[in-house]
């Protein structure tokens, strides 16, 4: 031991004890009253006789790396001993982890399948409807031109557009005479409008009605089609009341005057067709439009038949113009005598010169002059019916010459038994005189529907 430490040997020493070393250390106490050695005599370690003197820095420094060398070799054999463990949780932990991940990542794929499949579910369902609805549009716009193509059959006669018919195919033509019964109507303008179904627009794209809703488009479009629909069947029910109005009337009119219907289309001349019969049928899954289109259909084939019927009957007025009787059909006081004295037939108040036009179609049968009748023109319209037209200025047919309703004849004048400018008109049936009237009147409840 060094002479210091020999010196305050009688102060307690601390010890250190490892592997044969030891270190002494002077008291605070002591060492603040006496003199302060030098710094590099604070500290020394005796091992094995042998001294070292180590200063306070050097001296902690030596402290710190044994302290941390066994915190060191504490920790270490700490981790050794709970390694497995610690690994385990971690493991653990990781595992529990990935599982989480994947559930998250199992159920995320699921909901994307589910939404996917709905999708297309509803795409699939879109897409039907759709059809269906075009399938539907298709149907009504060859509805609304099978409703244009239909002749105009319905509606009143106006007087001021009056027609004539042809003698074969009993087709109404143009005609002057203002005041001639006819079948075939103007065009009945409202109907034909509400008939014609108005184009829909395009249906959208599947995108943008999947931006716009399924529902709301498909609802649209189905509402739109059902206003075209009910406009059409409201059309065809009005042209087949028309028509069957029409027909009630046309045989009223042959029922009204005596006639049978079968001998006069017996009568009728018949025009150059033919071809197979084929029966009309409809096809099994008719609906409630065709079927009615069906009707009206075979309803205007009858009626066509009865118009060309009916062209033989002298309903019509002879001249232009208001009517206006100078003498009625019956007795009267004859003109020249003052007697009384039949007449048979009317006089209608006529200008010199005004034409003169046959009723109905026929054939003449006389042109020339005829005692009182003076220039006469007498025409067959077959079935035991005839017309005359009598005091004429001028004749414009010939005998054997198939004459047409409204065709003019000849024109009015003064000739044979007569006191002025007018025209004699009868009518008869197997050449006894009927009252003429009897056929206008029956001409203007037709005309009148």
């Amino acid at each position: 031991m060094s002479k210091s430490s020999a010196q305050y040997s009688q102060y307690p020493q601390h010890h250190a004890h490892g592997h044969g070393r030891a270190f002494h250390r002077r008291p605070a106490a002591v060492a603040a009253a006496l003199p302060l050695p030098a710094a590099d005599d604070a500290y020394t370690i005796v091992h094995h006789g042998k001294q070292v003197r180590l200063g306070p820095v050097v001296f902690w420094i030596v402290v710190g790396t044994v302290v941390l060398l066994g915190l060191w070799s504490a920790a270490t054999a700490t981790y050794f001993a709970f390694r497995d463990d610690v690994l385990t949780r971690l493991i653990a932990r990781q595992a529990e982890m990935q599982y989480a991940y994947e559930d998250r990542i199992a159920e995320l794929r699921a909901k994307v399948d589910r939404t996917t499949s709905r999708q297309l579910l509803d795409q699939e369902q879109f897409d039907q409807k759709l059809d269906q609805i075009m399938k539907r549009q298709t149907a009504l716009e060859s509805r609304a031109t099978a409703l244009g193509a239909m002749p105009d059959v319905t509606g009143s006669i106006p007087r001021s557009a009056p027609q004539r018919s042809d003698s074969t195919q009993g087709t109404p033509k143009p005609s002057p005479i203002s005041d001639t019964v006819i079948f075939v109507a103007p065009p009945d303008r409202e109907a034909r409008l509400e008939s014609r179904a108005p184009t829909v627009a395009a249906p959208p794209t599947s995108q943008f009605a999947k931006s716009q809703g399924f529902d709301n488009v498909l609802v649209r479009l189905t509402t739109s089609l059902d206003q075209v629909e009910r406009r059409q069947m409201a059309a065809l029910s009005a042209v087949e009341e028309g028509m069957d109005s029409r027909m009630r009337r046309m045989r009223g009119v042959v029922s009204d005057l005596g006639l049978n219907l079968a001998s006069l289309e017996a009568a009728v001349p018949r025009s150059a067709m033919g071809g197979p019969f084929v029966p009309v049928k409809l096809t099994a899954n008719a609906g409630a439009f065709e079927k009615q289109l069906s009707r009206i259909n075979t309803t205007r084939a009858e009626m066509d038949r009865l118009n060309r019927t009916l062209a033989l009957v002298p309903y019509r007025k002879p001249v232009i113009g208001e009517v206006e009787f100078t003498s009625g059909f019956g007795v009267r006081s004859d003109p020249f005598l003052g007697r009384p004295a039949m007449h048979t037939g009317l006089d209608f108040r006529a200008a010199t010169g005004d034409p003169a036009r046959v009723t109905a179609n026929g054939k003449v049968v006389s042109a020339g002059w005829s005692g009182g009748y003076g220039r006469m023109v007498e025409v067959d319209h077959g079935n035991g019916l005839s017309t005359r037209y009598g005091h004429l200025s001028e004749i414009n047919v010939k005998v054997g010459e198939i004459v047409k309703l409204g065709q003019v004849i000849g024109l009015v004048g003064s000739t044979g038994r007569s006191t002025g400018p007018h025209l004699h008109y009868e009518t008869r049936i197997d050449g006894e005189a009927v009252d003429p009237q009897k056929f206008l009147r029956a001409g203007v409840r037709l005309s009148a529907g």
